[in-house]
């Protein structure tokens, strides 16, 4: 990702396994207005596969990830257009 991107809330699940990130940031964005943007802190470097999956099944925009020494912050925009937040 080159451009920085600025997150309106942040959503810490660090120290969380598989699936518990992609629960909770379901619950935070279903929780969010659509246009804003979510950023996810991670330790988990499975969340670099599993939230572009889970974006691109609920129609919210992944917008990229940063690695930040051991921990990635992932970008997502909640659309009007989300199929379902689950």
């Amino acid at each position: 990702m080159n451009a920085p991107v600025e997150a309106d809330e942040v959503l810490d699940t660090v120290g969380l396994y598989c699936p518990v990130p992609i629960i909770k940031t379901a619950e935070r964005i279903r929780k969010m207005e659509a246009g804003r943007t979510l950023a996810i802190l991670s330790d988990d470097r499975v969340i670099l596969i599993d939230l572009p999956a889970w974006c691109r099944s609920t129609g919210h925009e992944y917008l990229g990830y940063r690695q930040e020494n051991a921990e990635y912050r992932l970008f997502v925009r909640k659309t009007r257009a989300s199929a379902r937040t689950r």
